[in-house]
């Protein structure tokens, strides 16, 4: 069994969507991720986003990949 773990960045701003896309991710990921919820607020977190191409919250990258939310 594998049992490296993902690690899964929500980028949030704290609004309604963000919030329950952090619900969900967490629900989802709970056995097998590292979920770390970050504040688009903070300036490194934002520099972080800029350089994974996130244009929009709420955003997900997983492994340090961007994922589309649609």
């Amino acid at each position: 069994m594998d049992t490296e773990r993902m690690l899964v960045e929500v980028f949030s701003a704290g609004c309604p969507a963000c919030t329950e896309a952090v619900k969900l991710v967490a629900e989802l990921g709970r056995l097998r991720c590292d979920v770390r919820v970050l504040d688009m607020h903070l300036p490194d977190v934002a520099e972080r986003a800029e350089a994974l191409g996130v244009r929009s919250v709420p955003a997900i990258a997983v492994d340090g990949i961007l994922s589309l939310i649609h």
